[in-house]
C-alpha cells in the first residue's frame, strides 16, 4: 500500500535530500530548506544617474546659449556697451567666483570645527550661546550687516568676505551639531567598548555617521553666498552685483538681465555640484541596498 509520502515521492524513487517521513507524510526541516535556498540579490541603488549628470547642465548651457545670442542680435546703447565692454562681465563674474568660494572656506573652518567642539560633554553648555549669535548674524538684514561692516572696516573686498561669512555659518553649524547628536549612542558606546580612542570614535564613526547633514548643510551654505555676494557691489566688493546695480540705477535692461541670468545661473550651477558632491561623498554604508 503506497503511502502519501510515496505517493509525493519523484519517479525516480529516490527521496531529496533532507526529506524524511513523519507518520506517513513527506517533511523537511526547516533550517535545512533555509540552507538550500538561493540568496534573494539585493539592488545596490547607483549613486550617481545619467539624469543627474545631463538634465541641470543641458539646461544652463541652452539657457546661456541663448542669452548670449540675444545680446549678440541686441540693439545696444553706449551706456550699456560701457557697462559690458572691456572684460567687466568676465572680471564680475570671477570676482563672484572667487567671494564664494573663499567665503565657503572660512564658513567651513569656523563652523564644522565649533559644531564638533560644542557637541562634546565640556563645552555642550555654551551650545545655547553659539546658536544665538549664529542666528542673530543670520537674522540680521544682510545688506545692513554689510553696511556696519563697511562703517567698521571701510570698503574693499574684506568687509564683504565677513560679511558672507556671518550670514552662512549657521545652517552650517546647526547641522554638524544636529548630525552628530544623532547618532546611535549604542553605537559609540560599542565603539569605546573594543578600545577606541575618543579621537577615533569621532573620526571613525560620528562624523562618517554624520556625513549626510554636515553636506546638507554645506549645499545651503553655498547657494546662500551665492545670493549674498551679489550684495558685495554696496561694500566695493565686486561681483555680478556690479551689472544688476548698473542696470537698475541706470535703467538699462540688457545690463540688468545679463547680471540676474548670470547670479541666478551661477547658484543653479553650485548647488548642481554641491550635490554631486553629497553623493559622491555620501558613506557607502548609509546608502539603501548597500
Amino acid at each position: 500500500m503506497n503511502t502519501p509520502a510515496d505517493e509525493k515521492r519523484p519517479s525516480g524513487g529516490r527521496r531529496p535530500a533532507g526529506e524524511h517521513d513523519v507518520k506517513g507524510l513527506a517533511f523537511r526541516d526547516e533550517g535545512e530548506a533555509e540552507q538550500e535556498a538561493p540568496p534573494t540579490p539585493v539592488a545596490r541603488q547607483r549613486r550617481i544617474t545619467w539624469q543627474k549628470l545631463t538634465i541641470l547642465p543641458t539646461v544652463l548651457v541652452a539657457v546661456l546659449l541663448a542669452t548670449w545670442l540675444w545680446f549678440a542680435q541686441a540693439d545696444l546703447d553706449p551706456i550699456s556697451e560701457n557697462a559690458l565692454s572691456d572684460g567687466q562681465v568676465s572680471k564680475a563674474l570671477w570676482q563672484h567666483v572667487q567671494l564664494t568660494v573663499i567665503s565657503t572656506f572660512f564658513v567651513l573652518i569656523i563652523a564644522i570645527p565649533l559644531g564638533i567642539v560644542l557637541t562634546r560633554k565640556t563645552f555642550r553648555r555654551a551650545t545655547p550661546v553659539a546658536m544665538a549669535f549664529a542666528n542673530m548674524g543670520q537674522a540680521t538684514p544682510a545688506i545692513g550687516l554689510l553696511a556696519l561692516l563697511v562703517i567698521w572696516l571701510g570698503t574693499g573686498t574684506r568687509a564683504a568676505l565677513i560679511g558672507i561669512i556671518i550670514y552662512a555659518v549657521l545652517p552650517v553649524l546647526s547641522n554638524t551639531i544636529a548630525g552628530l547628536k544623532a547618532n546611535d549612542p549604542t553605537l559609540l558606546e560599542a565603539a569605546r567598548g573594543i578600545g577606541m580612542s575618543p579621537l577615533g570614535v569621532l573620526s571613525r564613526v560620528e562624523l562618517p555617521l554624520a556625513v549626510p547633514l554636515i553636506l546638507a548643510g554645506v549645499r545651503t551654505a553655498l547657494v546662500l553666498n551665492v545670493g549674498t555676494a551679489t550684495l558685495a557691489t554696496f561694500g566695493g566688493g565686486g561681483g555680478l552685483g556690479v551689472l544688476i546695480t548698473t542696470g537698475i540705477t541706470n535703467q538699462r535692461m540688457p545690463v540688468l538681465m545679463l547680471g540676474s541670468i548670470l547670479t541666478v545661473a551661477l547658484a543653479l550651477l553650485v548647488d548642481w555640484l554641491a550635490s554631486l558632491a553629497e553623493l559622491v561623498l555620501r558613506p557607502r554604508g548609509l546608502e539603501v541596498g548597500a
